[in-house]
């Protein structure tokens, strides 16, 4: 059996005591690839947000075996005007090495040039960022994912608006982080892609489905269940009243 990298227990989400994500207990697999899949509005990116201690009321409990973690968020929620360049921005992934004060070293330098020219932007050091397309964009961002290091990756819609040429080109990136023994962790919408390509999911409706093994968890009577539950959640009901179980 593998180990675990994430464990829930009984973790619920709230904003104004109204729940999100609602007593959620799962286990993530380490070294594995995980896809969140449900319908829209069923709290996936919340419950990333949650794991990186983001979100703004946490219950419950969340064991993590990872000693470091790597986020990728949705593009929409970066701010592309600063005037930076491709090279720059992807060297930020080593930020909590050298800080704000001290320079990058040559192996910092060296270890983001070949991060641009893993994810296939060679030539594109210069550029900035707020000059790239989608697709580019997401390389970027992946290759400062490179510098990180991370043993747990958190991938918030990785593929979204982005080309297929990209996708495969990120996708070998993230079969590479596998090949490493890393754990990667991602919210996706394609449920071909995550039965191709992703081993394992966790399927949520504010509450969980059910977590495992892909072709289980996206069963037929799943995804219908799933879409029963978020159709029937009342986002005007009463503040919840389940006793929660208080984080260590």
């Amino acid at each position: 059996m593998s180990a675990t990298a994430l464990r829930l227990v009984d973790l619920t989400v709230s904003y104004d005591r109204h729940p999100a994500v609602h007593h959620v207990s799962a286990e993530i697999p380490a070294a594995e690839m995980t896809a969140i899949v449900g319908p829209n509005g069923a709290g996936k990116s919340t419950l990333l947000k949650a794991l990186l201690g983001l979100a703004p009321h946490i219950e419950g409990r969340i064991e993590c075996s990872a000693r470091r973690i790597a986020y990728l968020p949705q593009q929409a929620e970066i701010d592309r005007s600063f005037p930076i360049s491709v090279f720059d921005t992807v060297l930020l992934g080593r930020w909590s090495r050298f800080g704000g004060f001290a320079a990058a070293g040559h192996a910092d330098i060296h270890d983001a040039q070949h991060a641009i020219e893993a994810v296939g932007l060679a030539g594109f050091e210069r550029r900035p960022i707020d000059t790239l397309s989608v697709g580019q964009f997401q390389r970027v961002l992946f290759a400062r994912l490179l510098l990180q290091d991370a043993y747990l990756v958190l991938l918030d819609e990785p593929f979204a608006a982005i080309d297929s040429k990209t996708v495969a080109d990120l996708m070998a990136v993230i079969q590479r982080w596998r090949a490493e023994k890393r754990t990667v962790v991602a919210v996706l919408h394609d449920l071909d892609q995550v039965r191709r390509d992703f081993p394992n999911a966790l399927l949520l409706a504010r509450e969980l489905v059910d977590s495992g093994p892909t072709l289980r968890v996206l069963s037929a009577e799943n995804l219908l269940r799933a879409r029963a539950m978020a159709e029937a959640w009342d986002e005007h009901a009463d503040a919840c009243k389940v006793p929660m179980q208080l984080s260590a």
